[in-house]
């Protein structure tokens, strides 16, 4: 009999811990539909960090109608994300599980490695956007503790909301990122009701601001969901397998896409209208006193949600790496790191520095890899054989021991351009002074899918999928 709130379905049910991990779902237990896809995005994008993505691309000296439209490029950018779920669709397994077709099942490991460093740098980020933005709520109510106690007591507080929601899976992250979506929508929107009419729309562009500017707002602009590509199969696994590339592209691109875009004109006006080097501080700022608590408790759940659906996909990511652990347990590594970088971020560094030379380097990784995972799903149709995605080196995607020649040789081709071209507080390439000061490291997706399109152009690449193996 099954137990539980929501689906219906035993080994996915709301607040008991999901059996499933990187095993194909099979088709007893898909349920679900694309609107609740919609949520999800919606919901894991009400996060302050697109505030923050905003408030950059003016400090980088763009006028406020530049820096929207950079918004909005970056906003685009989910409807590739959501599409990519088609894959989760069609096998019923993890994106880095699929993968394996682009890489090789040996291949795709130190890859799989790269996106787990970078999904946990990412929740670090906002671990620790949340963090401060609940030890401001904890002053700004006249809670006082000696020392660094405050500080440490609110990382706990977010740690232990972030992972109690990720530990019990897939149906309690959907449920989770629904509700809080109703609070989180409700409250920016007034805190967008006190910035949007502040905003400058005359301010011009900083004198010299060229291609320079434009380049370094959209890689962070890009960062946010390119850093989501290893994981939209992680959430439409469950899905029929007859759900539709349309509603599944709409519903899931609409969510991150309205989320993001709205926070980041946010950002982008209340940096028109004042100091944002503390984004937090700035933009709490330009609210009225009675607002301020209930705005720092805003970014605290926006911080949250985000970090729920990576925490959650990292723990599959840990499977696919070959941890032998059960999704929830393997889930304890990646909070434990979580932590000690959270630690660090807090205690040891300029934040606002680490961050900025996060997300310059973010794209690097995810670039060139998200170019060769999408040009090689396109070229297959989305069609994988999913028993031998799971059947090791000696499937049809073991290729040359454990390793895809093409996929990992356009990898590489895409990671040094992206290498080359990156213009970051941690890193300039020796071709970032020829080109003028533009950082093109988002192309490094074009680059990568070009070259194993080149590479793999005159081969099959439509196996039949067999059957699940359940």
């Amino acid at each position: 009999m099954v137990t539980g709130l929501g689906t219906g379905v035993a080994n996915d049910e709301v607040f008991h811990v999901e059996t499933h991990g990187i095993d194909p779902i099979p088709d007893s237990d898909r349920h679900g539909s694309p609107k609740d896809l919609f949520w999800l995005w919606f919901g894991s994008n009400l996060t302050f960090t697109y505030v923050i993505n905003g408030a950059l691309a003016v400090a980088f000296g763009l006028s406020f109608w530049q820096a929207t439209a950079v918004v909005v490029i970056g906003g685009l950018a989910f409807f590739v994300v959501s599409a990519a779920g088609l894959s989760g669709v069609r096998t019923g397994t993890a994106t880095l599980v699929i993968s394996r077709a682009a890489f090789g099942h040996t291949g795709n490991i130190p890859a799989g490695f790269l996106n787990w460093v970078v999904s946990i740098g990412y929740t670090i980020v906002n671990t620790v956007v949340g963090t401060l933005a609940l030890e401001s709520f904890f002053t700004a109510l006249g809670w006082t503790a000696p020392g660094d106690t405050g500080r440490a007591l609110a990382l706990l507080i977010t740690l232990t909301l972030t992972f109690a929601v990720a530990m019990w899976g897939h149906a309690t992250v959907q449920l989770a990122e629904r509700w809080l979506a109703y609070v989180l929508a409700a409250g920016f929107a007034v805190f967008l009701l006190f910035t949007l009419p502040a905003a400058d729309l005359a301010a011009p562009a900083a004198a010299g601001a060229g291609a320079s500017a434009w380049s370094w707002a959209l890689v962070v602009a890009l960062a946010g969901p390119f850093s989501y590509l290893p994981m939209p199969a992680d959430y439409t696994r469950y899905l029929p397998r007859d759900t539709s590339l349309r509603a599944l592209t709409w519903t899931g691109a609409l969510g991150g896409f309205v989320s993001s875009v709205a926070l980041g004109v946010g950002g982008v006006a209340a940096a028109t209208s004042t100091d944002m080097t503390d984004a937090v501080a700035g933009a709490a700022g330009l609210l009225p006193g009675w607002f301020q608590p209930l705005f720092l408790i805003l970014v605290l759940g926006g911080s949250v949600t985000n970090s729920i659906i990576t925490l959650y996909s990292s723990g599959l990511n840990l499977q696919v790496l070959g941890i032998p652990w059960h999704r929830a347990k393997a889930l304890l590594i990646s909070a434990a790191v979580t932590a000690a970088g959270a630690l660090g971020a807090l205690f040891l560094a300029d934040f606002t520095e680490s961050l900025l030379g996060f997300l310059s380097l973010l794209i690097i990784v995810f670039a060139p890899w998200s170019g060769v995972f999408l040009t090689d799903m396109l070229l297959r149709r989305c069609t994988y054989d999913t028993e031998a995605l799971c059947a090791g080196r000696s499937g049809a995607y073991g290729y040359r021991s454990g390793y895809h020649p093409a996929g990992m040789a356009a990898l590489l081709t895409g990671l040094a351009f992206a290498a080359l071209t990156c213009d970051s507080e941690l890193w300039t390439g020796p071709l970032v002074e020829p080109l003028g000061g533009a950082d093109l490291t988002p192309l490094g997706a074009v680059v990568a899918g070009l070259a194993y399109w080149a590479l793999t152009r005159r081969t099959p690449h439509r196996p039949q999928p067999a059957p699940l193996p359940y």
